[in-house]
This record gives C-alpha cells, sequence and structure tokens, in this order.
C-alpha cells in the first residue's frame, strides 16, 4: 500500500458497477480514485457522480494513476488481459465472475499475481450470504455430518430482449456460455465451496430450448460427483417467466438443509430447527438499477478484499479458489459437447 487509503480504479461503468463503487464509499481507508469505460457518457456520468477521474482506456488509466487496486467489471472475455494488465504493473486486481471462460486463461492471472507479489481476489458474493455462513459455519462443526447428496435450482428470467440490449452476451466467444458461466455460476461456486471436496467428475447437458436470438445455452442439466461420495445435482435455465430464487438442497447425516436466495433453514433429525437470513443492518444503499437476484453481499466481500490487503494476506475468494468453480463450468460444457463423463485429474 503506498498511502494511508487504498488508491482504487474501476474499470466499466455498466450494470454491475453500482454494487462495487457503493460498496467502495462505504469501506474505510480506500477511495476511488478513478473509473473507465469506453462508453464515454456512461464513464463521465460515473466520474462526476464519485469525484473521481474519467479515461477512456484502461491502459491510459493503469498507467496514469497511482493505483493500489483496480476493479474488472468488463464483459467475461476481457477479465484475463484486463488483469494480467494491472498484475504485471503490480497493481491488486478484484474482477466480477467469472474468473476466465476457460482455465487455460485463469492459470495465466494466478501466475502473474505470484510472479509481482499481488493479490488476484474473485467477486463470489454469494458465499457471503447469511444462509451459506450459517450452512458453512455447522458443517466445519461436524454439526451436520457428512453431506450426502445436493441439488441445485435455478430458474429465471433472461428473454431475447435481455439479451438483444448487449454487444456482448449471448455470444459464445464473448460470454463463454449462457444461464451456466453467467447466472448459474455463483450457486455452483457456492455448492463447491460448501461440499468442499475434490471433483471426481461431471456429467452434463445443454440446450437452447426457447431462446432465438442467442449462440449460447438457456438450459443446463447434469451431476457433479465429488471423491469423497457425495454428488450434486442441478437443473439451470433463464426462460422461466419471472427470476425465481435459487434453490439449494443438501441432505446430510444429521440434518437437512435449505438455501432459498440468501436464506437458509437447517433441520436437525433430532427435531431442531435453525435459521439465517438478512437483517435490515447488513444492507447498504446501492442506487438505482441493483438487480435483487444480485443479493447484498458485493459490500462484505469487498471489505474482506481490502482487509486482506492491509493485512498482507490471500484474499478469501483469490484466484486458486475462483479456478476450482471454473474448472466445474468449463468441464460441463466439456461434457455437453462431446456427450460423455469428463473426469478430473
Amino acid at each position: 500500500m503506498k498511502a494511508s487509503k487504498f488508491k482504487v480504479g474501476l474499470i466499466g461503468c455498466g450494470n454491475i458497477f453500482p454494487m462495487h463503487a457503493q460498496s467502495l464509499i462505504n469501506t474505510a481507508a480506500v477511495k476511488l480514485v478513478a473509473v473507465c469505460d469506453i462508453r464515454a457518457q456512461r464513464g463521465r456520468l460515473a466520474a462526476k457522480k464519485y469525484h473521481c477521474r474519467y479515461y477512456s482506456d484502461y491502459r491510459r488509466m493503469l498507467e496514469k494513476e497511482d493505483l493500489d487496486s483496480v476493479h474488472i467489471l468488463t464483459p467475461h472475455y476481457l477479465h484475463p488481459p484486463m488483469a494480467i494488465q494491472a498484475l504485471n504493473q503490480k497493481i491488486n486486481v478484484l474482477t466480477e465472475k467469472p474468473i476466465s471462460i476457460n482455465p487455460q486463461d485463469a492459470e495465466k492471472m494466478i501466475k502473474a499475481a505470484k510472479l509481482n507479489k499481488v493479490k488476484l481476489g474473485v467477486i463470489s458474493q454469494n458465499r457471503y450470504n447469511p444462509g451459506s455462513q450459517l450452512v458453512k459455519k455447522n458443517l466445519l462443526s461436524g454439526g451436520l455430518g457428512k453431506i450426502k447428496a445436493a441439488k441445485l435450482v435455478l430458474s429465471y428470467s433472461k428473454p431475447d430482449s435481455f439479451y438483444k440490449k448487449s454487444d456482448w452476451k449471448g455470444r459464445l466467444k464473448l460470454e463463454g456460455g449462457g444461464v451456466l458461466i453467467d447466472q448459474a455460476i455463483h450457486f455452483i461456486d457456492v455448492l463447491r465451496w460448501l461440499i468442499d471436496d475434490e471433483v471426481e467428475y461431471v456429467e452434463a447437458n445443454t440446450a437452447r430450448r426457447l431462446h432465438k436470438f442467442i449462440e449460447v445455452e438457456d438450459l443446463a442439466e447434469g451431476v457433479i460427483r465429488f471423491k469423497k461420495g457425495t454428488y450434486a445435482c442441478f437443473y439451470l435455465m433463464n426462460f422461466y417467466s419471472y427470476d425465481a430464487d435459487p434453490e439449494i438442497e443438501m441432505d446430510c447425516q444429521k440434518a437437512r438443509v435449505k438455501i432459498v436466495k440468501d436464506s437458509a433453514r437447517i433441520g436437525f433429525y433430532g427435531g431442531k430447527e435453525i435459521k439465517a437470513g438478512p437483517r435490515p443492518g447488513d444492507y447498504i444503499d446501492y442506487g438505482k438499477g441493483r438487480k435483487d437476484y444480485w443479493g447484498f453481499c458485493h459490500w462484505i466481500q469487498i471489505r474482506e478484499f481490502y482487509r486482506a490487503l492491509r493485512e498482507r494476506r490471500e484474499p478469501e475468494v483469490n484466484g486458486e479458489e475462483a479456478l476450482k468453480t471454473q474448472r466445474i463450468i468449463w468441464n460441463i460444457y466439456q461434457s455437453a459437447r462431446l456427450g460423455k463423463r469428463i473426469y478430473f485429474h
């Protein structure tokens, strides 16, 4: 750290931008000094609102500003080159999910962070939901016993009109996929983090059922088998009539777990029940445009990232953690494409 406050730049002033900008102004010892966006009007409005400088070229921002960290809020295919550029200039990076479209790019990002002795974090805000935290705590204590099986159901609404508003969503080379890598990755990540075991194999199918405009899948289903015997099945679609709350259920030796969106209920087989959900004091005002299904925990993860920088340690969701989830996503796509079970090595 070069000063009393971390000096931060944001690349990308689109839909997710307020989640980061508002989190930063609510985080101690952090100062937003610059924003970057290729759309000048959008970028200048963001700079004016947050009293910082505007750049149209992220490379110029990295060169001109004495940044401690940069947040990457751009289309998926841009995460690796932008991150590697910043990391090679010894700037810490926090990128939105996914870390990358393919594992090879994620590995390059991790290598760049290590070589330059800076930190790489990846947004996985749903790990910080009160429901996820309650379940993780009880798993770590042994209170739930072994997880026998889990299931994930996600049904969102992303009609063709949603994709037509974007110049990159729904395009395979730019987004990397559809409902799996864009919407469901958060909950695949929560499942993997809770189960906390190496994956043995995945077997899955993907399809484009109701969309006509896009190149990517609007449905994915399959199974993730873990080495200690737990398996997780999933059914994911984004052509439902509204954004329903995602649901994760886990059947454990001592209890049954139900996570709905950001809340959870644990029903122990002895009759006891415990719950967790968001409280009013947990929220910050992210402003207009925040989508409810994003949750409210960006702020919590962003605060943790800057605590990690202050304490000179790895952030809780670093590049290696994100890569574990990215490999699952990648191999689900491979399984669907090849029509066979994909084993992990």
